[in-house]
Formats: structure tokens, C-alpha cells, sequence
């Protein structure tokens, strides 16, 4: 199978289930992170923060500030573990539980209305096929970041941000070049005038070829940090690089001394956007507006900055 079936696999199965995956009705009134910690919670049998962060990729600021609500909301309790004094037991509540019981139950009615059209001959096919696909990739998929160097860019690699920008994007979203014209003015901007100390542009390198960028800039606004222009090639997505490198930025951004970090994106980049979420990233404004061709919604999001 090429590269480009996979890719038109994996468009195709994302529309399928953008709406399941980021419905209001759905997961109201968590977020998505917060419902899947909700899930963990309900169904693993590992309960420590330290577990529940590992299964699911969470920042552990971000993790330590949903289980602070849960528990003000009276959803969790969380107590020192029993096998590992030092690490936090964390378990539902009845009313926790209630709350996953009818996460649960949405989603299972979701997935019933998604497959309601298929006999069960199909049905039959269709699970043995998501077995194949996971026993495949599950088997050959390298560990998370393995052989991956964030670096900064060489040279020409500033022109490799904007030209893989371009066509990564008109290839997926259909954005034309008024996108690969605004990508170009923000690297020339970097590269003409920036402050090595305060604003940095991050290389992902696998097997010594680069396949992610991302930069942290000065906002206008003094001590704000702007993330920009983050990127994973396609053929390299699902091995963390978009994890590693928004924890780049952020780990920066702090240590420099910015007191948070913001960046503007687009609704439909919802890979993205369930990384800045995991990283603590708040959704503050949404807009519509038309450009680089299409119709799009705009959303700003902000990461306030402290202690880790």
C-alpha cells in the first residue's frame, strides 16, 4: 500500500469521526481530554497520576489541574497510593462514576448511530479489518520519538518551513498560496530580526532528514511568547513529534521568563488542536473568516505560564 492511499485512509476516517470526537453534545460538559481521563479512570486498573499521565500523553501540570477540578467538583478523590507511597491514587467518586457511566453511554450511542446502516455481515468485516490494522502497526509502530533530534534549522531549512508549509497544507486542506506567502513573511521576519535569546525555530530530524518544525516568537504583547507554524510531515505523524515539539516550545518559553504562551490556528487542524490541549492550551476566541482560499473558523488559544 503507497503512502498516499494511507493518507487518503487516514483523511477519510477523520471526517468520519470529527464529529463524534469533537461534539459538544458528546462530551459536555468536559473537554475531550477530560472525558478520556474520566475513561481511564472508570476502566484501567492503574489508577496512580503517574500511570494516567504515561497511558495518555498528558503534560503533568495540565493532568495535576483536571484532577483538581474533578475533585472540586467532587468527581475523584485522590489519596497516597498504596504500592508507591509517594506517587497520588486517584479514583472515582459515585458521582465520578456517574459521569463516565453517561460519557459512556453517549459514546456507545454515537458509535450504535455511526454503524446503523451496516448489516452484520459487514459489521464482521469491518471489526476483523480494525484487527488486522492494529495488530500490524501495533506490532511494527516504533517506540514514541525513537530516533527523532530536535535541533535548530540549517542551512535552507528556513526555506524548507515555508515550501513544505505550502504543500502539506494545499495538499490536505486545499489552502492556496496566500498560506505559503504568510508562512514565508513569518520566517523572513525571524530571519532578518530575532532575539536568539527570547524566539527559537525547532528542526524535528528522523532517519537525517527533517519532518517538523515549530517556532516560539515574541507576541506584541511584552512577555508573551506566540507558538507558530507547527508542522509534522504526514508520513511521520503518530511517533509524538508534534508532542515533542509543543513541549519544546513551552519548556522554553518558561525558562526565558514569558509569562504564557499563545498561538492562532484553524478549527479544522484537529490533530493540532488535541495536541495544544493536552499541553494546557485553553481555547479563548473562535471567528470565521475566508482565507488561503477556503472558509475557516480561527481560534486563538493560551498556555498561562508557571512552576512545572
Amino acid at each position: 500500500m503507497s503512502v498516499q492511499e494511507i493518507r487518503s485512509f487516514n483523511r477519510f476516517y477523520t471526517n468520519l469521526i470529527g464529529a463524534l470526537d469533537y461534539s459538544r453534545h458528546l462530551y459536555a460538559p468536559y473537554t475531550l481530554t477530560e472525558s478520556r481521563v474520566l475513561y481511564e479512570l472508570a476502566h484501567s486498573v492503574r489508577t496512580d497520576a503517574v500511570d494516567l499521565r504515561t497511558e495518555l500523553s498528558l503534560d503533568a501540570g495540565y493532568l495535576s489541574r483536571i484532577l483538581a477540578r474533578f475533585e472540586e467538583d467532587g468527581l475523584v478523590a485522590r489519596a497516597p497510593s498504596e504500592r508507591d507511597p509517594p506517587r497520588r491514587h486517584v479514583s472515582l467518586t459515585a458521582r465520578g462514576r456517574q459521569a463516565a457511566d453517561l460519557l459512556d453511554e453517549r459514546s456507545r450511542e454515537a458509535v450504535g448511530a455511526l454503524l446503523g446502516g451496516v448489516g452484520a455481515d459487514e459489521r464482521e468485516r469491518l471489526v476483523a479489518a480494525m484487527g488486522v490494522v492494529r495488530d500490524i502497526l501495533g506490532k511494527r509502530r516504533p517506540p514514541e520519538g525513537a530516533g527523532v533530534l530536535l535541533r535548530e534549522p540549517g542551512a535552507g531549512e528556513l526555506g524548507w518551513i515555508v515550501q513544505r508549509n505550502g504543500a502539506v497544507y494545499a495538499s490536505e486542506f486545499g489552502w492556496n498560496a496566500e498560506y505559503e506567502g504568510l508562512v514565508a513573511r513569518i520566517v523572513a521576519d525571524f530571519a532578518q530580526d530575532h532575539d536568539p535569546h527570547v524566539e527559537r525555530v525547532w528542526i524535528a530530524e528522523l532517519d537525517g532528514r527533517p519532518v517538523g518544525c515549530v517556532m516560539c516568537v515574541r507576541d506584541e504583547v511584552p512577555g508573551v511568547a506566540r507558538l507558530r507554524l507547527l508542522l509534522v510531515e504526514p508520513d511521520a505523524r503518530g511517533l509524538g513529534i508534534g508532542d515533542r515539539l509543543v513541549r519544546a516550545v513551552v519548556r522554553f518559553a518558561r525558562g526565558v521568563g514569558y509569562r504564557e504562551v499563545v498561538l492562532w490556528t484553524n478549527d479544522v487542524l484537529a490533530s493540532a488542536r488535541g495536541i495544544y490541549e493536552r499541553h494546557g492550551f485553553v481555547l479563548v476566541e473562535e471567528k470565521a473568516h475566508r482565507s488561503f482560499g477556503v472558509d475557516l473558523v480561527g481560534q486563538d488559544w493560551r498556555l498561562a505560564l508557571g512552576d512545572e
